[in-house]
């Protein structure tokens, strides 16, 4: 892992460090000081540095460096005001610190006081099955959005500071971090417009989870740059001529493109690292004030030194994306038949690229309606948060889906423009115009072709939506909606329709009490639905409206005076309680204990391997304690780890393989190549002659020339599995060799 340099600064020389981060903050926000801001950034640094002058961090360093650092990131990276940087300085102080929102209010006002609310976490949510202490944190940020987006920033920029500062923390820490990283953090900063912060917080998440590809990567980025820059310059000098021949005022530069977007290429495309072609991209910015009419002259010059791929032409000039973003992207063949990715923007366009946010407002002042792409996404998020689902899980997920998938473009019978997640059906477009529209829609006609509701649309598709009053909207349709506000909506209509069904249950449950001479009093109502197991007596009523109870039932029930007592049952069955923090506390063990996988006979806790990701010894891996199947043990970049680490983190248990053991684990490949004679005897050469290893099966299928199949063997270790794929990947008319992470 990462080597850790031990802190060693005297008491002195801290204050003259503290002193030294302060005025660097200054000096990021002298522009936006106004008369007296100067005044009130310095309370706010006193009280922060009181507050915490006897806490330290783990690195050892005194805890007011933190603070002080998400500042300096909110004034200089995300380019935030003297509001926003107060909070910052204060935002750890309610939650451990004797400082109250009370104490903040009247030093600095409501607003501040409200932000730093936002940023302090909730800490008294019981567990149950439909929420957690991080899920409700997550869904009290998510909340936060439309009211003050300034909440968001400040809490990227924490998170941002203490990535940057995470080789200090354990290695569970580390995992649980990362993962709250990837599963909320990087897609929020990506959809805020901060590019740089998001690629980033990615890049650092890669540093602590796939440690290895990442120094890998890493070092072979440095060993290409002599050879890229070459090339940039080759590729760049001719455009830059002409651009210089037409006037313009530009700046052209290569930049590479970041380690994790070139992970991730070697993962879903299962290349190497040489065979990702475009390893870095062409900027152009332009100085003008003709921003689209100058976007594309550029992009017709490079058209004519360059052949571009038709398919590779993105254009966000003419709509941009909703969350502000302006560019010209094209792909184009470079010399020696390469790949190159050139990006156009503005000046303007490039800031708002960078900074997100604060850049769209900073233009929006200056230039009124310039931009309501931004605005309208936060106004459909304001939509959204109106009636959060009370299930905090499915919450995170749906608008997750929502605010954080791919975009599509489609029109109205007018021509005006929406935008939907990737995915949605005519359906979701109803509810995305008027929940009324959504409620009684009954289909659509796309392009003038008449579609069920559950049509997926695609880009550009043009909808008119089809309703009439008998519609009403059922459980199916919760299926395949995929919009956070068609899915709240629906819920909220089935929640109305429900109990509008149980009134009618209810009034007839009141007249068989009264004829019993009870009182219709909820202790009664609740003794009844209580014995029959409903959840609540309105579920209890809706039974009884939809003739699934049956009121002669009440008979078996025991009346004194105007009360109603339920049979006492002989044999009282355990009711399975849903499970709580309690039952987890118990199932985890002990605070800073690892579990030894394989360990000698004194680990005395079961466990089981992961399905979903197999590990095998090698392999970094963490214990998860799940609801019903106890502990399983999971790789570290298993497809489920985020989901996981990020919504349940204190049920994560520290795991290591025990070392020198034997023991045999299935583990498979997925090979491919070229279908040639001899090409199985080669493999089977590889493993029983060679590598000596124990085969379980293999399946081979060919088709047209080329052959894809999996085999299966027993290994005791990961660097067997990795010599095995290296080796087989070198024989001739093998193209890949993968490991196979599921069943």
């Amino acid at each position: 892992m990462i080597a850790l340099e031990k802190y060693h600064l005297s008491e002195e020389d801290e204050k003259k460090a503290i002193l030294r981060e302060y005025r660097s903050l200054l000096r990021a926000l002298k522009n936006r000081l106004k008369k007296g801001d100067k005044k009130l950034v310095r309370r706010a640094f006193e009280i922060a540095a009181d507050a915490h002058q006897h806490m330290r961090r783990k690195s050892g360093e005194p805890y007011i460096f933190h603070p002080l650092a998400v500042a300096r990131i909110v004034a200089d990276e995300i380019a935030l005001g003297v509001t926003s940087v107060i909070c910052a300085l204060l935002h750890d102080t309610v939650e451990d610190t004797e400082v109250t929102l009370k104490d903040i209010e009247m030093e600095f006002g409501s607003t501040c006081s409200k932000i730093v609310e936002g940023l302090t976490k909730i800490s008294n949510v019981v567990e149950t099955k439909n929420t957690t202490q991080q899920a409700e944190n997550f869904k009290k940020i998510l909340l936060t959005l439309a009211d003050d987006p300034r909440v968001i920033l400040i809490k990227i920029a924490d998170r941002l500071h203490n990535m940057r500062t995470l080789e200090s923390m354990s290695r569970d820490k580390q995992l649980k971090i990362s993962s709250e990283t990837t599963f909320l953090y990087a897609p929020l900063a990506n959809r805020l417009g901060l590019y740089e912060i998001k690629s980033e917080l990615e890049d650092l998440v890669l540093k602590y989870t796939e440690t290895e590809a990442w120094e890998d990567i890493t070092k072979k980025l440095l060993e290409t740059k002599r050879e890229r820059t070459r090339y940039i310059n080759e590729f760049i000098k001719p455009i830059k001529e002409e651009l210089e021949k037409n006037n313009f005022e530009f700046e052209i530069f290569g930049r590479p493109k970041s380690v994790h977007s070139i992970w991730n290429k070697m993962k879903t495309k299962h290349v190497t690292f040489e065979e990702v072609y475009d390893l870095f991209a062409i900027r152009i910015i332009l100085k003008t004030n003709s921003e689209r009419e100058d976007c594309w002259k550029v992009f017709s010059i490079i058209t004519n030194h360059y052949q571009h791929s038709l398919e590779r032409l993105r254009d966000w000039v003419s709509a941009p994306k909703s969350n502000g973003y302006e560019a010209l992207h094209t792909t184009v063949m470079g010399p020696g038949g390469r790949w190159v990715e050139v990006q156009i923007r503005t000046e303007r366009m490039n800031e708002i690229a960078e900074k997100g946010l604060a850049a769209h407002w900073k233009y929006k002042e200056g230039n009124a309606g310039q931009e309501s792409k931004l605005d309208d996404w936060l106004k459909h998020i304001r939509e959204l948060l109106q009636n959060p689902d009370s299930n905090a899980m499915d919450f995170i997920q749906d608008l997750k889906r929502d605010i954080f998938n791919d975009e599509i473009y489609v029109y109205t019978p007018q021509g005006d423009m929406r935008i939907l997640p990737a995915g949605a059906t005519a359906l979701d477009f109803a509810f995305d115009i008027h929940s009324e529209l959504g409620k009684t829609c009954i289909g659509a006609k796309v392009n003038y072709k008449l579609v069920p509701i559950s049509h997926v649309l695609k880009n550009a598709d043009q909808i008119e939506i089809i309703t009439s009053k008998k519609q009403k909207p059922s459980e199916d349709w919760l299926k395949f909606v995929i919009t956070a506000k068609a899915k709240s909506r629906i819920k909220y209509y089935l929640k109305e329709e429900k109990r509008l069904i149980a009134a009618d249950g209810k009034e007839m449950l009141i007249r068989k009490l009264e004829h019993m001479k009870v009182s219709t009093q909820s202790s009664n109502l609740h003794e009844i639905s209580n014995y029959y197991k409903y959840a609540s007596p309105q579920d209890l009523c809706y039974a009884i409206a939809i003739n699934n109870f049956d009121l002669k039932e009440l008979s078996k029930f025991t009346v004194i005076g105007d009360k109603i007592f339920a049979p006492i049952q002989e044999e009282k069955k355990e009711i399975p309680k849903e499970e709580s923090q309690e039952d987890y506390q118990k199932a985890l063990p002990g605070k800073g204990y690892e579990l030894v996988l394989f360990g000698e006979s004194s680990d005395k806790i079961a466990y089981k391997l992961a399905n979903c990701c197999q590990p095998i010894p090698g392999d970094d891996v963490f214990g998860f304690v799940t609801s019903g199947e106890g502990l399983k043990i999971h790789r570290t970049n298993c497809p489920n780890a985020a989901t996981l680490l990020a919504n349940y983190g204190h049920r994560v248990v520290k795991a290591k393989w025990a070392k020198n053991k034997e023991i045999s684990f299935l583990a498979g490949v997925l090979i491919n190549g070229i279908d040639d004679v001899g090409v199985i005897n080669k493999i089977t050469n590889v493993l029983s002659g060679e590598l000596k290893m124990n085969m379980r099966s293999m399946s081979i299928d060919s088709k047209d020339g080329l052959f894809e199949g999996n085999i299966k063997v027993f290994v005791n270790h990961k660097k067997e599995l990795d010599e095995l794929c290296r080796r087989l990947e070198k024989l001739e008319g093998i193209n890949k060799v993968i490991r196979l992470d599921a069943e």
